[in-house]
């Protein structure tokens, strides 16, 4: 991926076969999306720069649909997906300034920009963990070596990459304890929450899931955001949850998990992971098409 100096070095495209093939552009991942933003801006550098420079407050489904845009070209945009990550940085290279503890911050830090990209592995786990099939620890590690090579693509400094995935955890462990603070845009992120309705476009299979009876929509987007925390992330912005909430967010789980794979493509992918998806089953055909002939 990196050749000493720490240029990216030419990196091999997602394609099917891929775990993040799979999994990438499912909107079940509309499910932990609010939790994912939480988390990041915990960090002082990425809550200040969010708080500075993001349209979250104004446009919340707006914002997280130009994101999962950004993840699916990564993912499904072949060659293209370089290019998304190089628009990504330039995007973000002018963003600086000092947050209201007089912190000098940049979007670019190396810390910063990694914890972004290196926390949503651990949103990934959690999702199949309540909403889907949990991930068995070889799974974890193939999900993990793929996600080194999305750094890549996204100009992660290497030096920030755990190299394996105990090292992952050891350093997810460290970030929570040692570096993220209960931020006030993270504060604000959840405030939001609690006001924002479904997303625009959501399929109606799973809007029924999303806004379960006697639950407004803004509710329960707080509901479960506030519940796929990490207890220490919960612990740390002090949030409570309780043994009845757990319950109530795995019987919700359990349904997503039913409902999912009985989906049609098109209803279980979003636009650009589907169409993706259906042509290189077409190429594929062409190509077996050709050796037959």
């Amino acid at each position: 991926m990196y050749h000493p100096g720490g240029v990216v070095m030419d990196v091999e495209p997602f394609g099917p076969g891929s775990m993040h093939w799979e999994s990438a552009g499912e909107y079940r991942n509309l499910l932990v999306a609010g939790s994912a933003l939480v988390i990041q801006t915990m960090h002082p550098a990425v809550g200040a720069a969010v708080a500075e420079h993001s349209t979250y407050q104004q446009d919340p489904w707006g914002r997280l649909n130009r994101t999962l845009s950004s993840i699916q070209k990564w993912v499904y945009g072949g060659a293209a997906g370089d290019a998304e990550g190089v628009r990504l940085r330039e995007l973000h290279r002018p963003i600086s300034g000092v947050d209201e503890q007089g912190r000098a911050y940049h979007a670019l830090n190396g810390e910063a920009w990694a914890w972004v990209h290196l926390s949503l592995f651990e949103r990934f786990i959690t999702l199949n963990r309540y909403f889907g099939t949990p991930y068995t620890r070889e799974q974890e590690r193939t999900l993990y070596e793929e996600a080194r090579r999305l750094g890549a693509i996204l100009r992660v400094p290497e030096r920030e990459m755990p190299e394996d995935l105990a090292a992952y955890w050891a350093y997810f462990e460290a970030m929570v304890a040692d570096r993220l603070e209960p931020h006030l845009t993270a504060l604000e992120v959840l405030a939001v929450m609690r006001g924002t309705p479904a997303p625009p476009g959501l399929p109606k299979p799973l809007r029924r899931v999303w806004t379960p009876v006697g639950v407004g929509s803004g509710g329960f987007n707080y509901f479960v955001t506030v519940g796929t925390l990490p207890p220490a992330v919960r612990k740390k912005l002090g949030l409570d949850w309780t043994a009845r909430d757990e319950r109530r967010l795995r019987q919700i789980g359990r349904a997503v998990a039913a409902l999912t794979p009985r989906l049609p493509e098109r209803l279980r992918y979003m636009p650009i992971a589907y169409h993706a998806r259906r042509a290189a089953r077409s190429r594929q055909g062409l190509e077996r098409a050709l050796r037959s002939a």
